[in-house]
């Protein structure tokens, strides 16, 4: 039974996820809009999102040739995700390629987005909840 339900919510889990990191991209972008030498950040949710449903590939690991070697950082992206770097309509003189009305742009339209998926997977609970209670 868990495996249905899992199935059931597997593609607004994965979005919300891709959705979350994507929000931490797109907030590391503003915070360094002032930082000379700043390459700004994204993801193709799309593609992401297609690769996650796919069975993409987590995130590298690294090889262990001793027991005492501590573990790396992972890399945070979530499967399927494939960080790029944004290409700038008017780069800057200082090479920093963030453009603020392009991240608050796209940060807002994720934040939406992201509500929307929470819409979606409250929806699907409230029904199986109904169903439930009959």
């Amino acid at each position: 039974m868990t495996g249905k339900l899992d199935a059931l919510l597997q593609f607004h889990q994965q979005a919300l996820d891709l959705r979350a990191y994507r929000q931490q991209l797109l907030a590391s972008n503003i915070a360094n809009a002032d930082t000379p030498g700043y390459k700004a950040k994204d993801i193709d949710f799309a593609a992401a999102l297609q690769g996650a449903m796919a069975g993409g590939a987590g995130a590298a690991k690294l090889k262990v040739t001793s027991e005492r070697h501590l573990g790396g950082a992972a890399d945070p992206a979530p499967a399927g995700a494939q960080v790029r770097y944004r290409t700038p309509q008017q780069p800057s003189v200082d090479g920093n390629t963030v453009e603020m009305d392009v991240e608050r742009m796209q940060f807002a339209d994720n934040a939406i987005r992201y509500e929307a998926s929470l819409s979606f997977i409250n929806g699907k609970i409230k029904t199986l909840l109904s169903a439930i209670q009959g």
